[in-house]
């Protein structure tokens, strides 16, 4: 993610171990947005904000040829950890032009639960849309915009940065965004949509935390879109 925004040090100690079997990550988001990656046997696929590295083990597991970025050095030292040479791994901040990365070289780009740390959306998009291949499908999620509207109050349309505690000391700064503001974003910078999805817990997780199973089939908590770019 945004190097000024990734989770530094300790706080990425805690978010890869929140992120391989957390509720929020492991049993909602990332099964969300695997759904929506389909079949990625074959394809060449940059992560783009990886974490700990837990979407991209999954995508390998699944035969893709993974290129792995994020802007926290302690997040990028668990991710390769994770993923050994299974992957390529590097250090990038996505608030700058993806300059490893050549015109239409990859086939598809997944980006968790990163775009609302980034201070310039539409400079990442356009590079989003620059590496990936004419018809290349682009996976996006994000902290739902009702979720934030319930959690933080005031108006819903209000699009200021905010802090949210995670853990005792550790804060996640990000922006808020309204749905249309996400949708129209997406849209401007070039791609089209395919689905909008508003995950929800798997079922594993009832056996798990049955009350925190409960909050996420009852209350949204991220939106996921499958973009797709057009092939001029």
């Amino acid at each position: 993610m945004s190097a000024a925004h990734a989770y530094h040090d300790h706080a990425g100690d805690h978010f890869a171990a929140h992120a391989a079997d957390g509720a929020h990550n492991a049993y909602t988001d990332r099964p969300a947005m695997l759904a929506l990656a389909g079949d990625v046997d074959g394809l060449r696929v940059l992560d783009a904000g990886c974490g700990g590295g837990h979407y991209a083990a999954e995508l390998v597991a699944r035969g893709a040829d993974v290129v792995a970025v994020d802007g926290s050095d302690s997040l990028v030292a668990h991710a390769r950890g994770l993923l050994g040479d299974t992957a390529e791994v590097r250090r990038h901040d996505l608030d700058t032009p993806l300059a490893f990365a050549g015109d239409a070289s990859f086939d598809g780009v997944v980006c968790a639960l990163v775009l609302h740390h980034l201070t310039d959306r539409a400079g990442f998009l356009g590079e989003v849309r620059r590496v990936l291949r004419p018809g290349g499908w682009f996976l996006l999620s994000t902290t739902h915009p009702v979720s934030d509207w319930r959690f933080f109050g005031g108006s819903y349309f209000d699009e200021s940065w905010v802090e949210f505690p995670i853990a005792d000391g550790i804060t996640m700064r990000f922006q808020r965004m309204t749905l249309e503001t996400v949708v129209t974003e997406v849209l401007a910078a070039g791609f089209t949509l395919e689905r909008l999805v508003e995950p929800r817990a798997v079922e594993a997780l009832r056996e798990v935390n049955p009350d925190r199973y409960e909050r996420l089939t009852e209350r949204p908590s991220f939106v996921a879109l499958r973009l797709r770019r057009a092939h001029s």
